[in-house]
């Protein structure tokens, strides 16, 4: 067996001492300095009379990192969510739109490295007696091995590392922005949860309404016919029934819309025993405190994938620079040629090429006007950072707000339920006695049926409040991934 003995001139060694000086020399970045930008909300979150953050308890930590199963403590409510988390498509949809923008990311980042292939050849050719010399044969064989590099861009001034950068901040903000979805998911699940059990609520308070109105009109029923009341009385009783029996179909068909609402964002058929009767049913939420600072809002994933963006188009004004500049870019290979296969590797039969490319713009008005663009874009994202700044202070505002109103609503409206059912039981008694009409009892009634609807939806709102708070402030969502995590 021959051994292989590659030979290198002199040349050679200085070609690729060029080659690794080049590489050295490389990698240096045109890319404007990044810094983050100042938020453009207060620092603090709004005072006055509609937010009571001194009766709400501190949290030890941040609600960002609250896990969710902390926050949800109904066992129900914990299952249905992670089901959703397991099945809804749109979440899915965003994990699989992570894995592509990755894939991305890895093509740009290969970028950098050398496209290295090996390639044989052997090829026979026959000539024409009438144009070769007697001295020369006729049949000619050539037999190539070689083992090289084709065009591989040296990164002198730093185009491919900006376009690596950005591919990876478009990746860092994919990755937040899936975990807005799961955040968004998580709370849409919880809402449509404790509207089900609202409306299952409002469902019963229609049945028991119609029932108890019916037994009040079949009374009444018997009393007309026996002269005892007008036929005003009479009618004005079956228009208490007859808006019973309109309720109970109405909320019979939103609870069914619930049902199919929460299938769809479980990605499947939701069990029976996971479903609510009730509010009363569930296990009340962790309490929040968003803390003092706005601050916080910086850490929320749809602000850190905005900021992510940011920090890909300062990337890429980078990129847009380094095509005003020279390219560099490298061809070399080793190998090994002979006209005999036998002869292959011998100690004479090594070859090798080394070709430098150097490409010089002189007056490229695309160049230009793309670096432009690739300024306008950086202020176009940070327009966009800044407004999802302010558009997360609002909504976390606007969650105090009801936070530090609901309660007091909430007081106010069982008080007026008792006061009205108070009536409602004395006007009944007095029509009993013949001292009023009944429309003293239809209009109680009718107050009465009004109002504990309204409190069934003050409740609901108290229970959504709580969850739209957990979620604009972050909560439910993925630690932010790292660079190095990739």
């Amino acid at each position: 067996m021959k051994s292989v003995n590659f030979t290198l001139r002199p040349m050679a060694f200085r070609c690729l001492t060029v080659l690794a000086l080049i590489i050295l020399l490389g990698g240096c970045s045109l890319a404007p300095r990044y810094t983050r930008p100042p938020a453009p909300v207060p620092g603090q979150w709004p005072q006055g009379a509609a937010y009571k953050s001194g009766d709400v308890p501190a949290l030890p930590q941040d609600v960002q990192s609250l896990a969710w199963q902390a926050f949800f403590t109904d066992p129900r409510l914990q299952q249905v969510i992670e089901t959703a988390l397991e099945n809804n498509r749109d979440l899915r949809l965003a994990a699989l739109n992570l894995e592509r923008v990755r894939g991305v990311y890895g093509i740009q980042r290969a970028e950098f490295y050398p496209v290295v292939d090996f390639s044989g050849s052997a090829s026979k050719l026959g000539r024409s007696r009438d144009l070769i010399t007697t001295s020369y044969p006729r049949t000619i064989e050539q037999y190539t091995v070689d083992f090289g590099i084709a065009a591989w861009e040296i990164d002198f001034f730093g185009r491919l590392k900006s376009l690596k950068d950005q591919a990876l901040e478009e990746y860092l903000a994919t990755d937040q922005a899936r975990s807005s979805a799961q955040i968004a998911l998580m709370a849409e699940v919880a809402r449509t949860y404790f509207t089900l059990a609202a409306d299952q609520e409002n469902l019963a308070l229609a049945r028991a309404t119609l029932e108890n109105q019916q037994a009040s009109f079949d009374l009444i029923q018997k009393s007309y016919n026996a002269g005892l009341v007008t036929e005003i009385d009479l009618h004005q009783a079956q228009t208490q029934v007859d808006a019973a029996k309109r309720d109970v179909p109405r909320f019979t068909q939103l609870v069914a819309q619930d049902k199919n609402a929460l299938t769809l964002l479980a990605g499947g058929e939701v069990p029976e025993a996971l479903l609510p009767a009730g509010l009363d049913g569930i296990a009340a939420l962790e309490p929040l405190s968003p803390g003092l600072s706005s601050a916080v809002l910086l850490n929320r994933p749809d602000i850190v994938a905005a900021e992510h963006r940011l920090k890909g188009a300062n990337a890429f004004i980078g990129a847009a620079r380094a095509t005003l500049f020279p390219r560099i870019s490298l061809t070399g290979a080793l190998g090994t040629a002979s006209d005999d296969l036998a002869g292959l590797f011998k100690s004479d039969s090594s070859t090798w090429n080394f070709t430098p490319q150097i490409s010089v713009p002189i007056f490229d008005a695309r160049a230009w006007a793309a670096l432009g663009v690739s300024k306008t874009d950086r202020r176009i994202i940070l327009t966009q950072y800044e407004r999802a700044i302010q558009t997360a202070f609002r909504e976390v505002a606007d969650a105090l707000a009801v936070q530090g109103t609901i309660d007091d609503q909430l007081a106010a409206q069982k008080s007026l339920v008792n006061s009205v059912a108070a009536t409602y039981d004395l006007s009944g008694k007095r029509y009993n006695m013949g001292l009023d009409s009944y429309l003293g009892v239809l209009d109680a009634h009718r107050s009465l049926y009004t109002q504990q609807q309204v409190l069934i939806s003050l409740r609901l709102t108290r229970l959504a409040s709580q969850v739209t708070l957990y979620a604009v402030l972050g909560g439910g969502g993925n630690p932010p991934m790292a660079g190095g995590d990739l």
